[in-house]
């Protein structure tokens, strides 16, 4: 049996967050706040904010100074906004001014970009200086780069670049046969 689509449509009654799962007080008010804004504007960047907002923290991906640099370059004069954290870069050497809004900042992140004469904005501000969320650039963290991503899918299959669980990565390790030429066979 399939989806009835055109009486209930993809929606299943779960998977998708309606409300923050967080006890955290003040994620719990910009929440709120989030979604004032975008029931009473006509802005789907307040309703993007919101959802990302509802998100869990493994949906809420970090993300380096130097990848923030990399993406704003030209755009110096928007604010950048992502719904998560923003880490330090010791790879980067020098950072612009740059008008950064996030949920937090690790403090080594937070001193340089005001050492550059950089703003470091909260959500909160960000709603009183731009509540349609113009003059922004939205971005958020890679999801894959967690390690327990490396784990996922099939190690061992035709193609596959999965780490397999292993307990350690010696000689005698999974070092057999379809991981060595000498040993029947090598994928």
């Amino acid at each position: 049996m399939g989806i009835d689509l055109t009486s209930g449509g993809r929606y299943v009654g779960h998977k998708t967050r309606t409300s923050a799962k967080t006890d955290n007080p003040y994620l719990q008010l910009l929440v709120r706040l989030y979604r004032f804004l975008a029931r009473r504007t006509d802005s789907a960047f307040n309703q993007v904010v919101l959802r990302r907002l509802y998100q869990s923290r493994s949906n809420r991906p970090p993300m380096g100074l130097g990848r923030i640099v990399r993406y704003m370059k030209g755009k110096e004069d928007k604010i950048c906004v992502l719904v998560g954290a923003v880490t330090d870069d010791v790879r980067l050497l020098k950072v612009p001014k740059l008008k950064i809004c996030a949920l937090r900042f690790t403090e080594s992140a937070r001193a340089r970009i005001l050492a550059a004469g950089g703003e470091c904005l909260t959500f909160d501000q960000l709603a009183l200086r731009e509540p349609k969320g113009s003059n922004t650039v939205l971005l958020r963290g890679r999801r894959t780069a967690r390690v327990a991503n490396r784990f996922f899918g099939t190690p061992g299959a035709t193609g596959s670049t999965t780490r397999p669980h292993v307990r350690s990565k010696g000689r005698k390790f999974e070092r057999a046969r379809g991981r060595r030429a000498s040993r029947g066979f090598k994928v």
